[in-house]
């Protein structure tokens, strides 16, 4: 009831919506897919003129940081999200754009909290948003790459015996493309200074984190991408990654996403890395040379680990 709600309210607010570059696509804005302590949870669910039956989440990147006020910008309606929103929903895909909690406010699991939430809602929800429930992708950019590498890594269950029956969807989901995703917190952070730590505080970094405890060492590890793909920790149920980075990537250097694919390759996980040649941090690559089409390389490989199971 509280979706069809906020449905009806948003078609009463917005009328009739189109993403930019594309006709007769319907955005529901403002879906409220959970609410943490009286904090609304909001979702833009984006829905193609001709939808193929398959969900794609999307999480834009963001630094792990929001301003404290009134008037930041939500995540969801970051340009980001039309970048990479308008050739999957030229594919078919129903595009789900996510805001979650940042850091100051909030600290790690946060975020990854949230995200696992939306898989949840979403899997719920499915034949509402005329999609599987079973096939659920995810993709996301720097931060947001992130937090979908965590929903690939991640067991994602849900928990049998909670009153919501949202938490007893899982969150794992099904196909993971990640651009330039931080993977090791406690290695492979940075090389610039003045970046925003996800355990709540703007931190200065050189070429690595040190941790001042060995409380703190072990949760910076437990927060990495890495440590859920040792054989201790490995998920049976692994999705296939397409990880995409500039290899001139002065934030999140490369060598994250080739750790990241070594990773996966001995985990047994199928992995595709997709070198964008002098493509430095951000959502187009800038300065890359003749950059391959990693928009027509992040479709294919839904279309191939979605559509084809």
């Amino acid at each position: 009831m509280l979706r069809v709600f906020i449905a009806v309210m948003t078609l009463l607010s917005f009328g009739s919506h189109q993403a930019q570059g594309q006709t007769d696509v319907r955005v529901e804005r403002n879906v409220i897919y959970g609410m943490y302590s009286g904090l609304a949870l909001l979702m833009d669910v984006h829905h193609p003129n001709k939808p193929n039956g398959y969900g794609v989440v999307f999480i834009a990147g963001s630094a792990f940081f929001a301003p404290l006020g009134y008037d930041d910008a939500p995540l969801k309606d970051n340009s980001q999200v039309q970048m990479y929103a308008r050739p999957l929903l030229e594919a078919g895909y129903t595009v789900f754009a996510i805001d979650h909690r940042f850091p100051p406010r909030f600290r790690h699991p946060a975020a990854v909290e949230d995200a696992q939430r939306a898989v949840r809602y979403i899997r719920y929800h499915a034949k509402e948003f005329g999609i599987r429930s079973d096939r659920i992708g995810a993709a996301g950019g720097s931060s947001g790459a992130y937090l979908v590498d965590m929903l690939g890594v991640l067991d994602g269950k849900g928990d049998a015996d909670d009153s919501d029956p949202v938490n007893r969807e899982s969150a794992k989901v099904q196909c993971v493309v990640a651009r330039a995703a931080p993977v090791d917190w406690i290695n492979l952070v940075s090389n610039r200074a003045a970046f925003v730590d996800i355990m709540g505080m703007r931190v200065e970094v050189v070429k690595r984190l040190l941790p001042a405890s060995s409380q703190e060492y072990k949760a910076y590890q437990q927060a990495s991408p890495l440590f859920y793909l040792s054989k201790d920790h490995l998920s049976k149920d692994d999705p296939p990654f397409l990880l995409i980075h500039g290899d001139a990537d002065q934030l999140v250097v490369f060598k994250n996403s080739e750790v990241m694919e070594q990773a996966l390759k001995q985990a047994g996980v199928e992995v595709k890395l997709l070198r964008i040649p002098g493509g430095n941090h951000g959502p187009d690559f800038p300065g890359a040379t003749a950059p391959p089409d990693y928009m027509g390389e992040m479709v294919h490989w839904f279309d191939q680990h979605l559509q084809s199971k």
